[in-house]
């Protein structure tokens, strides 16, 4: 005989198979028009007939129009890697294992198969635009195999009329368009190549991704000296004996996708490799003998051919864009996140092309105050752990990122985290007021340094380098599309408390806005800030009554 255990949890729960989460707090939520919210269906059952009888259940929704709602289920992903020798007291395990990450769509009605005492979970995410105004009362009838009287569930929901502003902040995930045609085993920019691309695409932009790493050249990242990456050369580059020429088409379709999808900015892969800046990025160029890579790591970055080329090709490149996305809308790289050890090379190859790129944007990671005070890297990406130098000497129009070292005291996504360390970054970008977020892998499905292809589904940590979830957001669906994850889905709701903040502020200022935030959760920094899950419900209900407050008209 089989019984079933059912309870709803917050998005914020990761449900451990070891145990029951912590159940939902309030059965009634108030939306903003465009909001998106989330929570779970988490469950178990007990059997004592060794699998006789069934463990299928169902879910039934009723009482919200068709769309408006999207299931999935939450699988297990192997965490063969979770943390690295070093962590801190804010992780869910540091033990390998098998947690909750991988969202997979399923149809509400389609069962759902328990495993005997074992906690998992369903995902339930609701688009209030797709609400009408106003309350509405949800319902979920949970029903099982052998016919026994349903399970239900109710919430309230109620949609109000104003809305979360725009997203203001510039965000980048890594795109590794490589990644997509070594995974899918198609021929780089086959039909079949650009239709997943387009879907991925499609997939960032849901992520709250506005800027995309454009590879014009194969981008030289996370690549073993020496070795190379699958060619992903957007651009054509002809040798006629005398001078280069350029075909952009696959540029424009590239960028037709972006502005097809919301993304406004494009990012210019890095102009050099990374780690030192001392040599170029792998460049297949056509001549009358043939295909030839002339440009790699057999080519130095500055003083030879490969500068002779920047200076034919940087000019034809920016006026392409300008006509594309507009100028403006144009990020540079140089070399990703150069150390003291590398600061000559950098500014070395920097100054080979800085009249190229006079008055345009030019960003790179970093961690050295004392590089940036230098003026090596003059439009710093900080990471998180460093960035407090930045704060406290007053540099403005700050980006940060955090990757695989941050794993100590500041917020990250890695799998074996509890999500609220994933979701303070939106609330931390707004104390800080940062222009930018950087991550390197929406989807990286490689090991370290590309020695090799991972199936990610089996590979979480890229061969045992990084912690769990750090190298990708997204896993890669059969029919080409991307699936999501708790951890991508968190990150929306953090990028959605950075609107809100700024909603607020837009309507009572910031310094009200500030103190609104401390309210909720205290003085807060990147290293000390709040690691409950219910401060996120303080601060949306704070700003909600503040809101509501400052609509209602003043009678004299």
């Amino acid at each position: 005989m089989t019984t079933f255990a059912f309870c709803l949890a917050s998005s914020l729960e990761k449900v451990l198979p070891a145990g029951p989460p912590k159940a939902l707090k309030a059965p009634h939520q108030k939306l903003l028009r465009n909001q998106q919210w989330a929570f779970q269906i988490a469950y178990t059952c007990g059997n004592d007939d060794f699998g006789e009888s069934a463990t299928e259940f169902a879910v039934q929704k009723s009482g919200v129009p068709h769309g408006a709602l999207c299931l999935y289920r939450v699988e297990l992903v192997p965490c063969d890697y979770p943390c690295h020798g070093t962590w801190d007291d804010n992780y869910l395990t540091t033990s390998p294992g098998l947690l909750p990450d991988l969202l997979r769509p399923i149809e509400w009605g389609e069962p759902v198969k328990a495993v005997p005492a074992q906690w998992r979970s369903l995902w339930v995410t609701v688009d209030a635009c797709r609400l009408p105004l106003g309350r509405s009362e949800l319902t979920l009838e949970i029903s099982d195999a052998q016919a026994k009287a349903p399970v239900h569930f109710s919430i309230g929901i109620e949609v109000l009329a104003q809305e979360l502003p725009p997203q203001a902040l510039y965000h980048t995930q890594w795109f590794h368009a490589d990644c997509l045609a070594d995974y899918y085993g198609v021929p780089v920019f086959s039909e079949e190549h650009w239709r997943i691309i387009d879907n991925f695409m499609q997939s960032a932009a849901a992520h709250g991704v506005n800027m995309l790493l454009t590879p014009v050249f194969t981008p030289p990242l996370d690549t073993a000296k020496g070795g190379e990456r699958t060619t992903v050369q957007l651009v054509d580059v002809t040798w006629d004996g005398r001078e280069y020429q350029f075909g952009f088409s696959r540029l424009r379709r590239w960028a037709a996708l972006c502005l097809r999808h919301g993304i406004t900015e494009i990012e210019v892969a890095h102009l050099f490799t990374q780690w030192g800046a001392e040599y170029a990025p792998k460049i297949i160029v056509k001549t009358p003998q043939g295909d030839e890579k002339r440009f790699g790591w057999h080519t130095p970055a500055v003083g030879g051919e490969y500068t002779r080329f920047l200076h034919a090709f940087l000019p034809r490149l920016k006026q392409e864009l300008d006509a594309l996305v507009g100028l403006e809308h144009v990020w540079f790289h140089i070399s990703d996140e150069p150390h003291d050890c590398e600061k000559a090379t950098y500014a070395s190859a920097k100054a080979s092309v800085a009249g190229l790129l006079e008055g345009c944007h030019v960003i790179d990671a970093l961690s050295s105050y004392e590089i940036y005070r230098e003026g090596i890297v003059e439009k710093p990406v900080v990471c998180n752990d460093h960035l407090q130098t930045f704060a406290d000497h007053g540099v403005t129009g700050l980006w940060t990122y955090y990757c695989t070292v941050q794993a100590l005291q500041v917020p990250n996504r890695f799998i074996a985290m509890p999500s609220a360390r994933n979701r303070i970054m939106g609330a931390l970008l707004y104390l800080y007021d940062l222009e930018g977020f950087l991550h390197w892998g929406f989807n990286f499905y490689n090991t370290q340094r590309s020695v090799r292809r991972i199936d990610p589904f089996r590979v979480t940590d890229a061969g045992e380098a990084f912690p769990s979830g750090d190298p990708f957001l997204v896993y890669p669906a059969p029919d080409g599309t991307a699936w999501g994850s708790i951890r991508g889905e968190v990150l929306k709701e953090a990028l959605q408390d950075l609107r809100l903040l700024r909603l607020c502020e837009s309507r009572i200022g910031r310094e009200q806005t500030l103190a609104l935030l401390r309210e909720a959760g205290g003085e807060m920094c990147f290293t000390s800030y709040p690691k409950d899950a219910d401060f996120f419900d303080r601060l949306w209900q704070l700003i909600l009554e503040a809101l509501e407050t400052a609509e209602r008209p003043v009678h004299g």
